[in-house]
């Protein structure tokens, strides 16, 4: 299990994360939702440890964040952040090769290829692994960041707007793939995400920030209702049930 406890960033005068606490259960897709500037990306920042709190911890498997060694953590936690520029020229294998770092120094064995195939497996890129990334559409590029999180092969995956980019066929095909990493291989995910509609069909469970403060938190079902959305998103945004998923109707 992941916990937050009462943590706070500040940047300057300014608080963009405040006094939050969370539990993060194993084995499951946790979802950040909220307006943006709600703090969820600096959150998911802390709790990788990309960034540092000003107040409170992070806890993760019992034990406090800042005493995990970075290569230790590096096989426990992943994380893929919004903004990726990588400056030399790579082929998407490359890349996903990278994600194996931290148990092979560099020094690939027959299991990490093992990883990197599978990765590229589960994002369908097999037919293009050995292009360069400079080749690739912008949502090509994003799944094979996302296969390189995978092939890092840990337990916890931090994913910040994954679905950047992306047309609704492959939205749909990395969320489906995140759910068949918890169910099939017991992995837990948090994601932050903008669509409210991908979240409520493949989330376990959803945290809604705003104004850095999570204002609701609970099972997907608790949290996707109109009056919770209203506080959340300050619209009336009306629920349709759809083949039991509850679909956010937010055009009218």
């Amino acid at each position: 299990m992941v916990e937050v406890r009462n943590i706070t960033k500040r940047y300057g005068n300014k608080t963009v994360v405040e006094s939050v606490s969370v539990k993060i259960e194993k084995g499951k897709i946790t979802s950040f939702i909220g307006p943006n500037g709600a703090g969820k990306s600096t959150l998911l920042s802390m709790i990788s440890r990309l960034a540092d709190q000003d107040s409170g911890e992070v806890i993760i498997e019992n034990k406090n964040l800042n005493q995990w060694k970075s290569n230790e953590l590096a096989k426990k936690v992943s994380i893929l952040k919004q903004s990726n520029h990588i400056n030399i020229r790579l082929t998407i294998r490359d890349l996903v090769s990278f994600g194996r770092f931290p148990y092979s120094q560099g020094k690939l064995s027959k299991e990490d290829w093992r990883h990197v195939d599978d990765a590229i497996k589960y994002m369908e890129l097999q037919d293009m692994q050995d292009k360069f990334l400079d080749q690739l559409s912008g949502g090509q590029r994003q799944r094979a960041y996302i296969a390189m999180v995978l092939a890092q092969d840990t337990e916890y995956i931090l994913l910040d707007e994954p679905l950047n980019n992306l047309d609704m066929k492959h939205s749909v095909q990395i969320m489906k793939v995140l759910r068949r990493l918890v169910d099939e291989l017991g992995k837990t995910i948090v994601i932050v995400i903008h669509d409210i509609n991908f979240a409520s069909c493949y989330s376990d469970y959803i945290v809604a920030l705003k104004n850095g403060k999570v204002i609701k938190e609970g099972h997907t079902h608790e949290i996707i209702q109109s009056p919770v959305l209203r506080d959340v998103y300050d619209m009336d945004i009306q629920i349709e049930s759809i083949n039991e998923n509850k679909i956010c109707v937010y055009y009218a």
